[in-house]
Protein backbone atom coordinates (compact mmCIF):
# COMPACT_ATOMS: atom_id res chain seq x y z
CA UNK A 1 0.00 0.00 0.00
CA UNK A 2 0.89 3.56 -0.82
CA UNK A 3 2.08 5.99 1.98
CA UNK A 4 -1.27 7.90 1.25
CA UNK A 5 -3.40 4.23 1.34
CA UNK A 6 -1.85 2.84 4.42
CA UNK A 7 -2.92 6.78 5.87
CA UNK A 8 -6.50 7.00 4.66
CA UNK A 9 -6.91 3.41 6.28
CA UNK A 10 -5.03 4.01 9.50
CA UNK A 11 -6.64 8.08 10.40
CA UNK A 12 -10.00 7.73 7.84
CA UNK A 13 -11.54 11.08 7.81
CA UNK A 14 -8.76 13.48 9.12
CA UNK A 15 -6.69 12.45 6.17
CA UNK A 16 -7.54 15.42 3.68
CA UNK A 17 -7.27 15.52 0.11
CA UNK A 18 -9.52 18.31 -1.11
CA UNK A 19 -7.25 20.11 -3.81
CA UNK A 20 -8.12 23.99 -1.85
CA UNK A 21 -6.65 22.36 1.36
CA UNK A 22 -3.85 21.16 -0.41
CA UNK A 23 -2.89 24.39 -2.09
CA UNK A 24 -3.74 25.89 0.77
CA UNK A 25 -0.90 23.97 2.86
CA UNK A 26 1.87 25.33 0.22
CA UNK A 27 2.19 28.22 1.36
CA UNK A 28 2.32 30.71 4.48
CA UNK A 29 2.21 34.23 4.94
CA UNK A 30 6.04 34.79 3.62
CA UNK A 31 4.29 35.11 -0.05
CA UNK A 32 6.61 31.56 -0.80
CA UNK A 33 5.08 28.78 -1.83
CA UNK A 34 6.34 25.27 -2.24
CA UNK A 35 6.75 23.09 -6.27
CA UNK A 36 4.02 20.62 -6.14
CA UNK A 37 1.19 19.94 -4.07
CA UNK A 38 1.30 17.96 -0.88
CA UNK A 39 0.16 14.56 -1.23
CA UNK A 40 -2.15 14.93 1.82
CA UNK A 41 -2.95 16.93 4.62
CA UNK A 42 -3.86 14.81 8.04
CA UNK A 43 -5.31 16.93 10.81
CA UNK A 44 -4.43 15.34 13.27
CA UNK A 45 -6.30 15.57 16.93
CA UNK A 46 -4.46 13.50 19.49
CA UNK A 47 -1.42 12.67 20.10
CA UNK A 48 -1.51 8.98 18.84
CA UNK A 49 -2.90 10.63 15.36
CA UNK A 50 0.86 12.45 15.16
CA UNK A 51 1.97 8.40 16.36
CA UNK A 52 0.79 7.11 13.37
CA UNK A 53 1.35 9.70 10.36
CA UNK A 54 5.13 9.51 11.45
CA UNK A 55 5.03 5.68 11.61
CA UNK A 56 3.56 5.08 8.30
CA UNK A 57 5.61 8.44 7.31
CA UNK A 58 8.90 6.12 8.19
CA UNK A 59 8.10 3.12 6.83
CA UNK A 60 7.56 4.48 3.67
CA UNK A 61 10.11 7.36 3.90
CA UNK A 62 7.56 9.56 3.61
CA UNK A 63 8.64 13.55 4.01
CA UNK A 64 6.44 15.19 6.44
CA UNK A 65 6.11 18.81 6.96
CA UNK A 66 4.58 20.08 10.46
CA UNK A 67 2.40 22.97 10.22
CA UNK A 68 -0.08 24.80 12.41
CA UNK A 69 -2.00 27.65 11.80
CA UNK A 70 0.28 29.04 8.77
CA UNK A 71 1.18 32.36 10.20
CA UNK A 72 4.43 31.76 9.53
CA UNK A 73 7.40 34.26 7.67
CA UNK A 74 9.80 31.67 6.42
CA UNK A 75 8.03 29.41 4.64
CA UNK A 76 9.10 26.32 6.97
CA UNK A 77 5.54 25.20 7.25
CA UNK A 78 5.36 25.09 3.29
CA UNK A 79 4.32 21.58 1.67
CA UNK A 80 5.36 20.51 -1.46
CA UNK A 81 5.33 17.47 -3.49
CA UNK A 82 4.66 14.41 -2.64
CA UNK A 83 4.88 15.34 1.12
CA UNK A 84 2.83 14.77 4.37
CA UNK A 85 1.48 17.77 5.64
CA UNK A 86 1.14 16.66 9.43
CA UNK A 87 -1.21 19.39 11.02
CA UNK A 88 -1.65 20.23 14.51
CA UNK A 89 -4.42 23.19 14.38
CA UNK A 90 -6.95 20.88 16.07
CA UNK A 91 -5.09 19.96 19.08
CA UNK A 92 -6.28 22.77 21.40
CA UNK A 93 -6.79 21.57 24.65
CA UNK A 94 -4.97 22.77 27.67
CA UNK A 95 -4.67 20.31 30.46
CA UNK A 96 -3.35 21.94 33.20
CA UNK A 97 -3.29 25.77 34.98
CA UNK A 98 -1.33 25.81 38.03
CA UNK A 99 -1.37 29.25 39.18
CA UNK A 100 0.65 28.25 42.85
CA UNK A 101 3.56 26.92 40.45
CA UNK A 102 2.50 29.74 37.36
CA UNK A 103 2.87 26.97 34.70
CA UNK A 104 0.13 25.12 31.80
CA UNK A 105 0.26 22.69 30.24
CA UNK A 106 -1.05 22.66 26.75
CA UNK A 107 -1.69 21.60 23.35
CA UNK A 108 0.26 23.11 20.18
CA UNK A 109 -2.70 23.90 18.66
CA UNK A 110 -3.90 26.75 20.94
CA UNK A 111 -4.27 30.22 20.04
CA UNK A 112 -1.51 32.31 21.72
CA UNK A 113 -4.17 34.94 21.90
CA UNK A 114 -6.76 32.35 23.14
CA UNK A 115 -4.35 30.80 25.58
CA UNK A 116 -4.00 34.47 27.64
CA UNK A 117 -7.58 35.00 27.31
CA UNK A 118 -8.42 31.67 29.24
CA UNK A 119 -4.83 32.40 31.19
CA UNK A 120 -6.68 36.10 32.60
CA UNK A 121 -9.17 34.55 34.41
CA UNK A 122 -6.64 33.08 36.31
CA UNK A 123 -4.83 35.79 37.26
CA UNK A 124 -2.15 35.01 34.64
CA UNK A 125 -0.72 35.08 31.06
CA UNK A 126 1.80 33.84 28.76
CA UNK A 127 4.26 36.52 27.88
CA UNK A 128 5.57 35.80 24.25
CA UNK A 129 3.74 38.44 22.03
CA UNK A 130 4.04 37.66 18.54
CA UNK A 131 2.25 40.38 16.00
CA UNK A 132 0.37 37.31 15.14
CA UNK A 133 -0.74 36.50 18.44
CA UNK A 134 -4.08 36.49 17.47
CA UNK A 135 -3.92 33.85 14.20
CA UNK A 136 -0.70 31.90 15.35
CA UNK A 137 -0.55 28.98 17.22
CA UNK A 138 1.98 28.10 20.45
CA UNK A 139 3.14 25.31 18.91
CA UNK A 140 4.46 27.77 16.07
CA UNK A 141 5.28 30.09 18.04
CA UNK A 142 8.18 27.27 19.79
CA UNK A 143 8.30 26.21 16.28
CA UNK A 144 10.28 29.10 15.53
CA UNK A 145 11.21 30.66 18.66
CA UNK A 146 8.85 33.64 17.85
CA UNK A 147 9.31 36.92 19.68
CA UNK A 148 7.24 40.01 19.25
CA UNK A 149 6.05 43.49 21.06
CA UNK A 150 6.95 42.47 24.89
CA UNK A 151 10.35 40.46 24.39
CA UNK A 152 12.85 43.01 25.72
CA UNK A 153 11.29 43.30 29.08
CA UNK A 154 10.00 39.43 29.15
CA UNK A 155 11.96 37.76 26.94
CA UNK A 156 11.19 35.57 23.95
CA UNK A 157 9.47 32.05 23.51
CA UNK A 158 12.52 29.70 25.02
CA UNK A 159 12.73 31.74 27.93
CA UNK A 160 8.60 30.87 28.54
CA UNK A 161 8.98 27.42 28.15
CA UNK A 162 9.60 24.71 30.53
CA UNK A 163 8.97 21.78 28.51
CA UNK A 164 8.07 19.96 25.82
CA UNK A 165 6.46 16.32 24.50
CA UNK A 166 7.84 15.14 21.28
CA UNK A 167 7.21 12.76 18.55
CA UNK A 168 9.95 11.57 17.08
CA UNK A 169 10.39 11.28 13.22
CA UNK A 170 10.08 7.33 14.28
CA UNK A 171 6.73 7.77 16.34
CA UNK A 172 8.58 7.48 19.66
CA UNK A 173 7.15 10.10 22.10
CA UNK A 174 9.89 11.60 24.28
CA UNK A 175 8.77 14.10 27.24
CA UNK A 176 11.41 16.34 27.49
CA UNK A 177 11.99 19.38 30.31
CA UNK A 178 10.64 19.60 33.75
CA UNK A 179 7.81 21.26 35.70
CA UNK A 180 10.27 22.95 38.09
CA UNK A 181 12.39 26.34 38.14
CA UNK A 182 14.83 25.01 37.87
CA UNK A 183 16.16 22.26 36.09
CA UNK A 184 19.78 20.81 34.83
CA UNK A 185 19.70 16.80 34.31
CA UNK A 186 21.39 16.38 31.10
CA UNK A 187 21.69 18.16 28.09
CA UNK A 188 18.86 20.76 27.47
CA UNK A 189 16.92 19.36 24.46
CA UNK A 190 13.71 21.63 25.17
CA UNK A 191 16.16 24.51 24.30
CA UNK A 192 17.23 22.47 21.14
CA UNK A 193 13.62 21.76 19.85
CA UNK A 194 12.49 25.23 20.67
CA UNK A 195 13.43 26.97 17.39
CA UNK A 196 14.12 23.70 15.14
CA UNK A 197 11.63 24.61 12.69
CA UNK A 198 10.26 20.92 12.75
CA UNK A 199 13.61 19.67 11.52
CA UNK A 200 13.46 17.71 14.78
CA UNK A 201 10.20 16.35 15.54
CA UNK A 202 6.44 16.94 16.61
CA UNK A 203 5.46 18.94 19.37
CA UNK A 204 2.40 17.79 20.47
CA UNK A 205 2.02 19.27 24.34
CA UNK A 206 4.13 22.04 26.03
CA UNK A 207 4.56 22.83 29.77
CA UNK A 208 4.44 26.69 29.72
CA UNK A 209 6.11 29.33 32.32
CA UNK A 210 3.63 31.74 33.23
CA UNK A 211 3.76 34.89 35.03
CA UNK A 212 1.11 36.58 37.00
CA UNK A 213 -1.01 39.91 35.53
CA UNK A 214 0.97 42.87 35.62
CA UNK A 215 -0.29 45.30 38.65
CA UNK A 216 -0.13 48.63 38.65
CA UNK A 217 -0.96 51.21 35.14
CA UNK A 218 0.38 51.14 31.48
CA UNK A 219 1.81 54.10 30.35
CA UNK A 220 2.00 54.96 26.53
CA UNK A 221 5.14 57.25 25.05
CA UNK A 222 4.78 58.38 21.65
CA UNK A 223 7.59 60.55 19.48
CA UNK A 224 7.95 61.55 16.32
CA UNK A 225 11.35 62.46 14.53
CA UNK A 226 12.91 64.13 11.78
CA UNK A 227 14.14 60.79 10.50
CA UNK A 228 14.85 57.44 11.23
CA UNK A 229 18.25 57.39 12.46
CA UNK A 230 17.32 60.15 15.32
CA UNK A 231 14.70 57.84 16.39
CA UNK A 232 17.09 54.51 16.17
CA UNK A 233 19.46 57.05 18.43
CA UNK A 234 16.94 57.53 20.62
CA UNK A 235 15.81 54.27 21.15
CA UNK A 236 19.11 53.20 22.26
CA UNK A 237 19.45 56.43 24.16
CA UNK A 238 16.88 54.75 26.30
CA UNK A 239 18.48 51.51 26.57
CA UNK A 240 21.38 52.71 28.05
CA UNK A 241 19.57 55.08 30.55
CA UNK A 242 18.84 51.40 32.30
CA UNK A 243 14.62 51.99 31.73
CA UNK A 244 13.10 48.88 30.87
CA UNK A 245 9.75 49.75 28.69
CA UNK A 246 7.55 46.80 28.05
CA UNK A 247 7.21 47.87 24.42
CA UNK A 248 9.18 49.90 22.39
CA UNK A 249 8.79 49.59 18.78
CA UNK A 250 10.07 51.72 15.58
CA UNK A 251 8.30 52.88 12.42
CA UNK A 252 10.39 54.41 9.69
CA UNK A 253 8.68 57.20 7.36
CA UNK A 254 8.04 54.65 4.49
CA UNK A 255 5.97 52.01 7.07
CA UNK A 256 4.84 55.06 8.97
CA UNK A 257 3.06 56.59 6.27
CA UNK A 258 1.86 53.03 4.55
CA UNK A 259 -0.23 52.34 7.77
CA UNK A 260 -1.23 55.89 7.93
CA UNK A 261 -2.97 55.31 4.25
CA UNK A 262 -4.33 52.07 5.61
CA UNK A 263 -6.30 53.35 8.11
CA UNK A 264 -6.86 56.66 6.82
CA UNK A 265 -5.11 59.02 9.59
CA UNK A 266 -3.44 62.37 8.80
CA UNK A 267 -0.25 61.97 6.60
CA UNK A 268 2.90 62.38 8.90
CA UNK A 269 5.60 64.93 7.59
CA UNK A 270 7.54 63.90 5.01
CA UNK A 271 11.01 61.90 5.91
CA UNK A 272 9.67 61.42 10.11
CA UNK A 273 9.81 58.57 11.90
CA UNK A 274 7.81 57.31 14.79
CA UNK A 275 8.70 55.31 18.48
CA UNK A 276 6.17 53.94 20.55
CA UNK A 277 7.05 53.12 23.86
CA UNK A 278 5.01 51.90 26.67
CA UNK A 279 5.91 51.07 30.47
CA UNK A 280 3.78 49.47 32.78
CA UNK A 281 3.94 48.05 36.58
CA UNK A 282 3.96 49.90 39.40
CA UNK A 283 6.72 52.12 37.84
CA UNK A 284 5.24 52.85 34.81
CA UNK A 285 4.70 56.32 35.35
CA UNK A 286 8.06 57.55 36.54
CA UNK A 287 9.59 55.30 33.87
CA UNK A 288 7.33 57.44 31.48
CA UNK A 289 8.38 60.67 32.51
CA UNK A 290 11.97 59.87 32.10
CA UNK A 291 11.64 57.74 28.65
CA UNK A 292 9.85 61.46 27.49
CA UNK A 293 12.89 63.40 28.72
CA UNK A 294 15.38 61.26 27.03
CA UNK A 295 13.06 60.74 23.31
CA UNK A 296 12.67 64.93 23.86
CA UNK A 297 16.47 65.70 24.08
CA UNK A 298 16.76 63.61 21.18
CA UNK A 299 14.44 65.94 19.40
CA UNK A 300 11.43 63.58 19.20
CA UNK A 301 7.68 65.49 19.85
CA UNK A 302 6.46 63.54 22.71
CA UNK A 303 3.43 63.08 24.17
CA UNK A 304 2.73 60.88 27.29
CA UNK A 305 -0.79 58.76 27.94
CA UNK A 306 -1.95 56.84 31.46
CA UNK A 307 -4.86 55.63 29.80
CA UNK A 308 -4.75 51.65 28.47
CA UNK A 309 -7.50 51.93 26.10
CA UNK A 310 -5.91 55.36 24.13
CA UNK A 311 -1.98 53.45 24.54
CA UNK A 312 -3.95 50.15 22.67
CA UNK A 313 -5.14 52.31 20.04
CA UNK A 314 -1.63 54.02 19.51
CA UNK A 315 -0.14 50.82 19.20
CA UNK A 316 -2.38 49.31 16.84
CA UNK A 317 -0.78 51.48 14.64
CA UNK A 318 2.05 49.32 14.78
CA UNK A 319 0.11 45.93 14.93
CA UNK A 320 -1.38 47.56 11.52
CA UNK A 321 2.28 47.19 9.64
CA UNK A 322 1.40 43.69 7.58
CA UNK A 323 -1.80 44.97 6.40
CA UNK A 324 -0.27 48.27 5.15
CA UNK A 325 2.38 46.67 3.34
CA UNK A 326 0.27 43.86 1.31
CA UNK A 327 -1.42 46.83 0.12
CA UNK A 328 1.24 47.97 -1.72
CA UNK A 329 2.13 44.75 -3.28
CA UNK A 330 3.70 41.01 -2.71
CA UNK A 331 6.05 41.95 0.36
CA UNK A 332 9.22 39.76 1.29
CA UNK A 333 8.57 40.62 5.37
CA UNK A 334 12.25 40.08 6.59
CA UNK A 335 13.92 39.94 9.93
CA UNK A 336 17.07 40.37 11.51
CA UNK A 337 18.36 41.37 14.47
CA UNK A 338 21.80 43.78 15.94
CA UNK A 339 23.01 45.06 18.97
CA UNK A 340 21.01 47.99 20.19
CA UNK A 341 23.97 50.07 19.92
CA UNK A 342 24.09 49.38 16.45
CA UNK A 343 20.41 50.03 15.98
CA UNK A 344 21.59 53.64 14.07
CA UNK A 345 24.11 51.82 11.96
CA UNK A 346 21.86 49.22 10.81
CA UNK A 347 19.18 51.84 9.70
CA UNK A 348 22.45 53.61 7.62
CA UNK A 349 23.13 50.41 6.51
CA UNK A 350 19.56 50.26 4.94
CA UNK A 351 19.24 53.72 3.59
CA UNK A 352 22.38 52.89 1.57
CA UNK A 353 20.86 49.65 0.14
CA UNK A 354 17.68 51.35 -1.10
CA UNK A 355 20.08 54.28 -2.50
CA UNK A 356 22.00 51.46 -4.43
CA UNK A 357 19.17 49.23 -5.51
CA UNK A 358 17.06 52.50 -6.25
CA UNK A 359 14.28 50.52 -3.88
CA UNK A 360 12.10 51.64 -0.50
CA UNK A 361 12.50 49.02 2.30
CA UNK A 362 9.75 50.47 4.69
CA UNK A 363 11.41 48.84 8.57
CA UNK A 364 10.14 48.66 11.30
CA UNK A 365 11.88 47.03 14.47
CA UNK A 366 11.33 46.21 18.28
CA UNK A 367 13.46 48.76 19.07
CA UNK A 368 14.26 47.64 22.86
CA UNK A 369 16.04 44.53 21.82
CA UNK A 370 17.42 45.53 17.95
CA UNK A 371 15.02 43.01 15.58
CA UNK A 372 14.18 44.97 12.57
CA UNK A 373 11.72 43.97 9.96
CA UNK A 374 12.47 45.54 6.44
CA UNK A 375 9.78 44.90 4.19
CA UNK A 376 10.34 44.86 0.28
CA UNK A 377 7.38 45.29 -1.43
CA UNK A 378 7.50 43.68 -5.53
CA UNK A 379 5.01 42.48 -8.31
CA UNK A 380 4.14 39.19 -9.01
CA UNK A 381 4.60 35.91 -6.57
CA UNK A 382 8.47 35.79 -7.02
CA UNK A 383 10.77 38.45 -5.75
CA UNK A 384 13.12 39.18 -8.32
CA UNK A 385 16.42 39.32 -8.68
CA UNK A 386 16.99 42.64 -7.64
CA UNK A 387 14.97 41.78 -4.47
CA UNK A 388 17.48 38.90 -3.66
CA UNK A 389 20.58 40.89 -4.06
CA UNK A 390 19.19 43.99 -1.74
CA UNK A 391 18.05 41.35 1.11
CA UNK A 392 21.81 39.68 0.38
CA UNK A 393 23.29 43.09 1.02
CA UNK A 394 21.23 43.50 4.16
CA UNK A 395 21.48 40.13 5.75
CA UNK A 396 25.43 40.95 5.54
CA UNK A 397 25.04 44.02 6.73
CA UNK A 398 23.27 43.08 9.97
CA UNK A 399 26.41 40.09 10.68
CA UNK A 400 28.45 41.98 10.24
CA UNK A 401 27.03 44.76 12.75
CA UNK A 402 27.41 41.99 15.16
CA UNK A 403 24.06 41.13 14.58
CA UNK A 404 21.95 37.68 13.16
CA UNK A 405 19.62 36.64 10.07
CA UNK A 406 17.14 36.27 12.23
CA UNK A 407 15.69 36.81 15.59
CA UNK A 408 12.12 35.73 15.56
CA UNK A 409 10.90 34.61 12.02
CA UNK A 410 13.24 31.49 11.55
CA UNK A 411 15.40 30.32 8.75
CA UNK A 412 12.66 28.06 6.92
CA UNK A 413 12.92 27.80 3.21
CA UNK A 414 13.77 31.85 2.42
CA UNK A 415 17.19 32.12 4.30
CA UNK A 416 18.85 28.69 3.96
CA UNK A 417 21.30 29.74 1.73
CA UNK A 418 22.87 32.27 4.18
CA UNK A 419 22.39 30.16 7.23
CA UNK A 420 26.48 28.77 6.89
CA UNK A 421 27.86 32.13 6.37
CA UNK A 422 27.00 33.37 9.80
CA UNK A 423 27.50 29.89 11.74
CA UNK A 424 30.51 29.02 9.67
CA UNK A 425 31.16 25.75 7.68
CA UNK A 426 31.95 23.81 10.68
CA UNK A 427 29.12 24.71 12.91
CA UNK A 428 26.32 24.34 10.15
CA UNK A 429 27.66 20.76 9.69
CA UNK A 430 27.31 19.97 13.33
CA UNK A 431 23.60 20.98 13.55
CA UNK A 432 22.83 19.24 10.52
CA UNK A 433 24.53 15.89 11.87
CA UNK A 434 22.40 17.01 15.09
CA UNK A 435 18.97 16.61 12.96
CA UNK A 436 19.78 13.30 11.87
CA UNK A 437 20.14 11.93 15.30
CA UNK A 438 16.71 12.57 15.88
CA UNK A 439 15.43 11.82 12.02
CA UNK A 440 18.25 9.34 10.21
CA UNK A 441 16.07 9.16 7.13
CA UNK A 442 15.71 12.59 6.72
CA UNK A 443 11.66 12.83 6.25
CA UNK A 444 11.07 15.85 8.73
CA UNK A 445 10.92 19.49 6.98
CA UNK A 446 13.26 18.30 4.31
CA UNK A 447 14.48 21.69 2.01
CA UNK A 448 14.36 23.53 4.96
CA UNK A 449 16.42 25.35 7.14
CA UNK A 450 19.74 22.81 6.44
CA UNK A 451 18.53 22.53 2.45
CA UNK A 452 21.10 20.78 0.60
CA UNK A 453 22.47 23.23 -1.42
CA UNK A 454 22.62 26.14 1.33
Amino acid sequence: MSALDQLIAALGDIVDTDAAILEEARADRSGHASPGQPLAVVHAETVEHVQTVMRIATRTETPVVVRGAGTGLAGAANGGEGEIVLSTRRMTAIHEIRADDLLAVVEPGILNADLNDVLAEHGLWWAPDPASRAISTVGGNIATGAGGLLCAKYGVVKDAVLGVDLVLADGRLMRLGHRSVKGVTGLDLTSLVIGSEGTLGVVVGATLKLRRLIEGTTCTVTAIFPDVRAAASASAAVTASGAQPAIMELMDSASLAAVAALLELPSPAAGSAQLTIQTDGPAAVSEATTIAEILTAHHGVTQVSHDRDEGERLLAIRRAMHPAMSALGTTLIEDVSVPRSAMPAMFDEIARIEKAYSMTIPTVAHAGDGNLHPNFIFEGATPPAAVWAAADELFRAAIALGGTLTGEHGIGTLKSRWLADELGDDQWELQRQITRVFDPLGILNPGKVFAPDA
